[in-house]
Order: C-alpha cells, then sequence, then structure tokens
C-alpha cells in the first residue's frame, strides 16, 4: 500500500503555491504596503479587515480571531481538507509530480479523495454539456431559447442536458474509471436496485465554486411525464456541496463584484444568466435554499464589505406577499453586512429573466440602477397591512415597526429607522411616539422559547479546563521581543549568525520564550535561509495553538522599518533584547543584596556584589553597541 506523501515533494509544493493567488480565490485582497496584502478574513466574522497575506514568505494570518498558517493550513481551515488533500490540491494547480513512501502508513483519508469528486463532476458536466447538442435535447434547447439564451449563451454557463435513459451518466463515468463508490459520494449516481443516473430528462447548471470547479447540478422539470413533480432538484449535500456556502454564478462575479464593490442577489439560475448577458456581471443566487448567514459571509469576503470601504447589496424581490416576505426575512440579517443594503422590484412582478425578454437588457440595468434601501421598502410594507386613515389603525402600524425597528442591532440605526416610520404614518405619530414603542418592543425581548428537557441518563458536560492566561503579546514592555522574534522569522538571512548570543532567558513572554526554543529546534535562523519551508515546519512543531498563532503573526506583521532592515538595524534589535535582560538580572542582584546581611553573611554579599559590578559593565558595552548601531 502506498504510504504518506515524500518531504520533498511536499516542499516543491510549497515553493511553488503561491499563497496570494490561492487566497484570492477566497478573499478579495487588497495591498496593505510592506509586501502585504489585506481583505476580510473568510474564518470568522469581522467589521473591519485583520486578515493579512503576506506573499514573500508564503503565510497568512488573522489578528482578530488569531488562525495563521502556510498555503495547507488555509485550505485544510476554509475547505476541509487533509493534509494530504491540501498538498495534491496544489500539486495539480502548479504542475508537481508527487511520490509516495513505499513504506508507513497511508496518510490519505478513507473514501474518495476531493480531487475525485471535483474529477467526476467536471467528466459529468462536459458530458451534460454535449447531451444538449442532441435532438432528445430539443424541450431544453427550446426553453432556453423562449428565455432568450442562444447556444453562445449556454456555452458561457454550462447549461446541459441529462438523458432520459436513467444510466446514461452511469456509463460515461464508469468507462472513465469513475468507481461506484466516487460517484455516489459526488451525489451524481444513486443507488436504488441498482445504480442510477441521480438527474434524468432535465435541463442542468453546473454549480460551481469561486475557483471554477464545478460542485454539484442544479436541474430543472421540462417535461410533462417527469415522474418528479419538483420543479428544481439540486445536488444533494456532499463533501465538496454545501448549499448554504453556496452562491450560483460567484465564479463569474467574483471579480466584477470586488471591482465594482457591489452584489446583487436574485431567486434562480436564469436570473442570474440574464443579469450577466444584460451586463449586470455582480449577480448570484443561491442554490435550492434561501439567503442565510453563510451566504452573507460568502459574499462579504468577495466585497471587501467593512467600514472603511462600503459596498452595497441589492436583493431582487418579486412584489406580491412572498417577496415581501423574504424582504422581512432578509432584513432579519441584514446588520450582518457593513454594506448598504438595497431592494429592486421590477414592474408587474417580474424577474430579471422575464424582465430581459420583454423589455431588453437596458431594463436590467434599469432594475439595478433604481434600487430602493431594503430598510425602506420592509417599513412600507409593515406599515401598509394597516389603514391609516383610522386612529387605531395607525396606532397599530406603529406597534408593529417598533417591533421592527426593537430587532436592529445597530443603535446607531434606531432613530433614522423610527424618523422614517413616523413619515410614512403621518404627522400625528411623530419620531417620540415611535421611539417609546421602540423601547417597550425591546424590553419585552423575543417571545421567550421553552427549556428543552434533559434527559437524566446524561449527565452535564463538564466545562472544559481552564486555559493558561498569559499578558498580552502587545504591551510595551515586550515590544523588543516581538520585533525581534519578527526579524528573526522574515529576515533569517539578515540574522544569520549573529542570535549565538540569544537565548530562551532573553524572552520574559512565555509564549514568545515558546517562539525561540521552536526556532532553536528547528536549527535557528541559519536553518531558515535556505529552507522555504522552515517557519511553517516551525509552526508546526508547536503543540499550543497560542504559540502556533503567534509564529503566523510574527511571520507576517509588518516590520515597522524606517530603514533597510540591514546589519545595524538588527544588531539594534539584538542587543537592546540582551540590554533588557541585563536590566532584569540586575533588579534581581539589586532584590537579593538588599535581603542579604553583609556582616553575617559577608562572602555572599561580595560574590553578589561582583556579580552586579559584572553585569553593569555588560549593560553599558550593549548601550554602547545599541547606539553605534542606530547610528
Amino acid at each position: 500500500m502506498a504510504g504518506r506523501i515524500r518531504d520533498e515533494d511536499i516542499a516543491a509544493v510549497r515553493e511553488r503555491a503561491r499563497i496570494d493567488e490561492v487566497v484570492s480565490s477566497y478573499v478579495t485582497l487588497r495591498n496593505a504596503g510592506g509586501g502585504s496584502q489585506k481583505g476580510l478574513c473568510p474564518f470568522h466574522d469581522e467589521k473591519s479587515p485583520s486578515f493579512h497575506v503576506t506573499p514573500s514568505r508564503n503565510f497568512f494570518h488573522c489578528f482578530g480571531c488569531q488562525e495563521g498558517g502556510d498555503v495547507f493550513t488555509f485550505l485544510m481551515k476554509i475547505d476541509g481538507l487533509s493534509f494530504s488533500e491540501a498538498v495534491e490540491r496544489m500539486a495539480d494547480k502548479y504542475g508537481v509530480q508527487l511520490r509516495r513512501d513505499d513504506s508507513g502508513t497511508d496518510d490519505r483519508p478513507k473514501g474518495p479523495q476531493r480531487r475525485r469528486l471535483i474529477e467526476a463532476h467536471a467528466a459529468a458536466a462536459e458530458f451534460y454539456a454535449e447531451q444538449l447538442a442532441t435532438p432528445e435535447a430539443v424541450a431544453a434547447r427550446q426553453f432556453l431559447d423562449q428565455r432568450g439564451f442562444d447556444q453562445a449563451s449556454a456555452l458561457t454557463f454550462g447549461v446541459g442536458f441529462a438523458p432520459r435513459d436513467g444510466e446514461a451518466l452511469w456509463r460515461h463515468l464508469s468507462g472513465r474509471k469513475f468507481t461506484s463508490e466516487e460517484v455516489i459520494a459526488a451525489g451524481l449516481i444513486a443507488m436504488g436496485r441498482s445504480l442510477y443516473d441521480r438527474f434524468r430528462g432535465r435541463l442542468l447548471w453546473p454549480i460551481r465554486d469561486a475557483t471554477g470547479d464545478t460542485i454539484g447540478f442544479g436541474a430543472r422539470r421540462i417535461f410533462d411525464d417527469d415522474r418528479i413533480e419538483a420543479k428544481y432538484l439540486n445536488t444533494p449535500e456532499t463533501a465538496i456541496y454545501k448549499k448554504s456556502h453556496v452562491l450560483y454564478g460567484i465564479d463569474l462575479a467574483r471579480r466584477e463584484i470586488a471591482r465594482t464593490s457591489q452584489a446583487v442577489i436574485v431567486e434562480g439560475y436564469t436570473d442570474v444568466m440574464a443579469c450577466h448577458l444584460a451586463g449586470v456581471g455582480t449577480a448570484v443566487a443561491t442554490c435550492g435554499t434561501a439567503f442565510g448567514d453563510d451566504h452573507t459571509r460568502v459574499l462579504r469576503r468577495f466585497l471587501d464589505d467593512h467600514e472603511q470601504f462600503r459596498s452595497e447589496v441589492v436583493f431582487t424581490f418579486d412584489g406580491d406577499e412572498a417577496g415581501q416576505n423574504a424582504a422581512l426575512k432578509t432584513f432579519a440579517g441584514d446588520q450582518k453586512f457593513v454594506s448598504q443594503t438595497y431592494v429592486a422590484v421590477a414592474p408587474e412582478g417580474m424577474d430579471p429573466c422575464e424582465l430581459r425578454i420583454k423589455q431588453g437588457d437596458a431594463a436590467v440595468r434599469e432594475l439595478i440602477a433604481t434600487r430602493r434601501p431594503l430598510y425602506r421598502f420592509v417599513l412600507e410594507n409593515v406599515v401598509g397591512r394597516y389603514d391609516l386613515d383610522r386612529a387605531d389603525g395607525r396606532i397599530d402600524a406603529v406597534r408593529a415597526a417598533a417591533k421592527l425597528v426593537a430587532s436592529i442591532r445597530d443603535q446607531s440605526k434606531v432613530t433614522a429607522f423610527a424618523q422614517e416610520v413616523s413619515r410614512m404614518i403621518g404627522s400625528e405619530v411623530d419620531t417620540n411616539r415611535v421611539l417609546s414603542e421602540v423601547r417597550r418592543a425591546a424590553a419585552r425581548g423575543p417571545e421567550p422559547t421553552a427549556p428543552r428537557e434533559r434527559s437524566g441518563a446524561q449527565p452535564a458536560p463538564e466545562p472544559p479546563p481552564p486555559r493558561a492566561t498569559y499578558p498580552d503579546l502587545r504591551e510595551p514592555r515586550f515590544s523588543i521581543e516581538r520585533e525581534t522574534l519578527k526579524l528573526v522569522l522574515q529576515h533569517p538571512i539578515a540574522i544569520g549568525r549573529t542570535t549565538a548570543d540569544i537565548g530562551a532567558n532573553d524572552f520574559s513572554h512565555p509564549i514568545y520564550r515558546a517562539v525561540w526554543e521552536l526556532i532553536a529546534a528547528a536549527g535557528g535562523a541559519v536553518a531558515g535561509q535556505s529552507d522555504p519551508a522552515w517557519v511553517s515546519r516551525i509552526r508546526e512543531a508547536s503543540t499550543d495553538p497560542a504559540v502556533s498563532s503567534a509564529v503566523s503573526a510574527l511571520a507576517v506583521e509588518p516590520i515597522p522599518a524606517t530603514r533597510e532592515v540591514d546589519a545595524g538595524y538588527v544588531a539594534h534589535h539584538l542587543h537592546r533584547l540582551q540590554e533588557l535582560t541585563a536590566l532584569r538580572r540586575i533588579d534581581e542582584v539589586k532584590s537579593r543584596l538588599q535581603r542579604t546581611n553583609p556582616v553575617e553573611h559577608a562572602a555572599d554579599y561580595n560574590k553578589m556584589f561582583g556579580e552586579l559590578a559584572a553585569l553593569e559593565q555588560h549593560r553599558r558595552m550593549l548601550r554602547e553597541k545599541i547606539v553605534s548601531a542606530s547610528a
């Protein structure tokens, strides 16, 4: 059985893989100066970008949630890959041939590899696209033509057709050497009495991730005798397809979203096609599910949605009751965006696809251009349910709107929304009256839910053991330790062998001391001069998450240098670090001297006095070196 991937091949992949290229498939990155790039972290919600990528060191670190590491760590974290799967993906991308040792345990995860699931979907997408040109697919082509999509449009979006023969795809994939285990795990083939194609006799849209890999399909009913009544079928949840994390069209829209700082959310596959073909290249849609929090997180990363760089998100809804209810649900998640949120409602309840057919491309662009603020649309719909010509209707309208306003977490918006409600209802209801109702609604809070009964057979879980508490790594007293470690990790060539006089005792913070010990165990700065994976090996050697996080932070944080990082700059920090150690030892000796009786313990006293004199001399020498290095 094949064993683990050879270390030299892993090193070759790590050297060739560009972390900025990989990360930019998931996050919009902008120049942060000092050779670094930054964007919104994909691993936690944040309002300001704290996620940094440093291509020269092939490392990333988020200063918000403390996640960090190399390109393999990033892929493992964001896509749930094993280490070997991350290496294999990058090897495929950058053309590195991997070999495995004949001895040792196989480090590949059980079950089909992610790469094989992606390859199976690519083969299926190609097969389905070819089938769209067959005589059997006349109804599918007519469906597209009636909605204004020609052959070129179908090719752009990879639209295909699944033959009605229930085994056509399985025969094709098995002929390509895909196993039944692989195609079932991919969600392409299902098992009943025998293997059969999951999609049969339907028009198909390939669903791609941000990198362009096909990970699933959306299938529309086009034949009246289709035994499955549902208009749309989607790929089931698989190892590579999570519908709550997927946005249809993101592969085509992500660069335009980053460029324009706008995203348009539509309801279906044909709406995405219509928008893109009409010139609205920022359109995306969910895949068989409502727009939720996970979709928001995905979109924000590409919008670069933060407080210093305002973007906008435009939702398209029908004007009917279903559209109004959808807007209410969207408003509930509106505050997860820093961006301004809008609603675009087409006339006569048309969706973008219908609007393009009846009025042309310009009408679709005009629909988005004439968007309205989401909060105003929602409040108008809530207030509009009541008869405002009646006093009791106005009171009920205020109370209903107040519940909505009270749900807003951003308190800075409450007064503005209350003013809006007051204008909608009329002069008899002023802003203070609305604010009073908002306070009452907030005091009542959400409806209480009954607590779940605990089973007597299951005791309450034990609380996790308390984590060790350390001083803040950014306290000024540790700044020289931090800057010295940054120099060692980021500029091992400039450091050279000058750290020979530095030891673990020069670092007073336990985390920084642990980082130094890892550096020393990895061969010191000299080892980092010729090993591009040196920092990654240091980080991987740690068993403490706090230390691992510190390594990635120190490897990417810009060095606040006003001059070139040369021998003098390095010497200044190293000598300053040693000086601080000398000062700590001087304080310790002085403290012991004060507690020692010079008459009763003359020998100990004299020894300590001599030690103190030597330390003072050493400190003065270091001070002279610091002044010289600074000059």
